[in-house]
Parts: C-alpha cells; sequence; structure tokens
C-alpha cells in the first residue's frame, strides 16, 4: 500500500501544489513568496487526498 501511495502522491502533489501555483498567478501573486507559499500548501493537501485515493483503491480491489 505504501509503494502505491508513493507513486499516487508523485502525481496529486504535483497537480494540486500546480493548480495552486495557477490560483495565485491569476490572483495576481506573481512575487516568488506567494507561489512558493502556493505551491507548499498544495504540497501538504495532497497527502491526505493521496491517502483517501489510496485507500478507495484497496477496499475496491
Amino acid at each position: 500500500m505504501l509503494r502505491l501511495a508513493f507513486i499516487l502522491h508523485l502525481f496529486i502533489g504535483s497537480t494540486i501544489a500546480g493548480s495552486a501555483m495557477v490560483v495565485a498567478l491569476v490572483m495576481g501573486h506573481d512575487t516568488l513568496t506567494p507561489i512558493l507559499w502556493s505551491a507548499l500548501i498544495g504540497f501538504v493537501i495532497s497527502f491526505p487526498v493521496t491517502w483517501l485515493v489510496t485507500k478507495a483503491l484497496y477496499e475496491r480491489g
């Protein structure tokens, strides 16, 4: 289960962090600090999302 979670986190984490960065840029925050914070927040949010997706995949299988 842990291996699947690591693989899924690569994709889920980069997607959520990238989306958060796009949101920050669209809101007009185009300096380094807000972009890094949005990427960090997206990365942290992706941990529970990855856990939920992994759990759902294992319960179905």
